[in-house]
């Protein structure tokens, strides 16, 4: 059967280029970085040469650049290590309520914690109005967390406008880029932003490794102690394999970036106009312009979005829904009901998301199949009789 992946956004294939370059170092050049002997210093040479390709990537400095475990620790890592270090000037924290569950979670366990979080809602295009951000504020806001793009209906966020608000209040502004680093342009300074998480597997590089960008003279507390590793902030053992591919991806992501983006545009706009104009109740999630070149989050009415899910990988094509089945009972993603979109379209969400390897004949495949599974789905579905 022929197999297409769309969903890129969950995690991508690791490029073999990327995998050649791992590969010495997982049992010629084995030394742990922190040895002062010739194995070590040959393999602490490799982490330091990727962490001046992320930071150059970036437009930071290596130093600012600390290694981590993926996104979800560097979240955990910006939202919680800020507001320890920080909970003597104040204890008030602002994201927004469609943020990964790792921010939120973060949130959750401040706020229990003794520290107090606004969520603020975003438009029903997905975006966060930077008026509301700063009309949000305190004096005793510490830390403004949001987004760089959703990893769900990949829109992209104002973060320039928020993180200028930041500046001139003397807030901490960290965003989560891990859907957008490698995928479009990236700069901290350009962007008023003093942290930044990012993971390898979303831009065709290992799991398992991610890093935090921490801007000279932030205020952040360790988020793993027992070493001196990555400025003592946070202690283990280097993944020198994982860092390595790391550092490959982002140079390569660095020469195809603009190119990739036009061409997934492309099929992208054509995946999204077709659906529109030939299924009808089908909606657009996520603002039509301002969104991650490669997403296309769709809800179609009267159908669920397992359903399509099942019926697509019946044919094949690997997508994902924008719902999660809890304790038996299907519930619409939090970011689909943040935009306020109603129960019935939000359980027939699905997202595709395109990547480096997918063509427009598999595009027009998937437009072809997904057109016949719709039509089966409503003929048993339930809404319609």
């Amino acid at each position: 059967m022929k197999r297409i992946y769309l969903d890129y956004a969950a995690t991508t294939p690791t490029n073999p280029e990327v995998i050649r370059e791992m590969l010495p170092y997982f049992n010629e050049i084995f030394g742990n970085p922190s040895s002062l002997h010739y194995f070590g210093r040959q393999a602490s040479s490799a982490v330091e040469k990727s962490r001046s390709i992320a930071a150059g990537f970036i437009g930071a400095r290596p130093e600012e650049i600390i290694f981590t475990s993926g996104g979800t620790e560097s979240d955990n890592f910006a939202l919680k290590g800020t507001a320890w270090a920080n909970r003597s000037k104040g204890n008030h924290i602002i994201t927004s309520n469609i943020e990964h569950h790792a921010v939120f979670e973060s949130c959750i366990f401040l706020e229990e914690n003794g520290f107090s979080v606004t969520y603020l809602p975003v438009a029903p295009n997905g975006i966060l109005d930077p008026d509301v951000v700063k009309k949000a504020i305190t004096k005793d806001t510490i830390l403004i967390s949001i987004m760089h793009a959703n990893n769900e209906i990949g829109t992209i966020q104002p973060v320039k406008e928020i993180g200028k608000i930041a500046k001139e209040n003397s807030i901490y502004f960290h965003i989560d880029a891990v859907q957008s680093f490698g995928h479009i342009p990236l700069n901290v300074d350009d962007l008023n932003i003093d942290m930044l998480s990012a993971s390898a597997h979303k831009l065709y590089g290992p799991k398992g490794i991610g890093l935090l960008y921490i801007r000279k003279g932030t205020r952040i507390q360790p988020f793993m102690t027992g070493g001196g590793q990555e400025k003592k902030l946070r202690a283990s053992t280097h993944n020198v394999p994982g860092i390595v591919g790391f550092g490959k991806a982002i140079e390569l992501a660095a020469g195809k970036m603009q190119a990739e983006a036009e061409f997934q545009k492309k099929l992208r706009n054509k995946l999204i106009n077709n659906v529109l104009e030939n299924i009808d109740n089908s909606k657009l999630n996520g603002d039509s312009v301002l969104r991650l070149p490669n997403n296309a989050n769709l809800s179609i009415k009267f159908v669920e979005g397992e359903g399509i899910i099942l019926g697509l990988d019946l044919e094949g094509i690997a997508a994902s829904s924008g719902s999660a089945c809890t304790s038996g009972s299907l519930e619409p993603s939090h970011v689909l009901k943040a935009i306020g979109r109603a129960a019935d379209l939000a359980r027939g969400s699905v997202r595709f998301s395109l990547g480096r390897y997918n063509t427009e004949e598999e595009i027009d495949y998937t437009i072809e199949k997904l057109t016949a599974i719709i039509k089966k789905l409503r003929k048993m579905s339930p809404l319609l009789k």
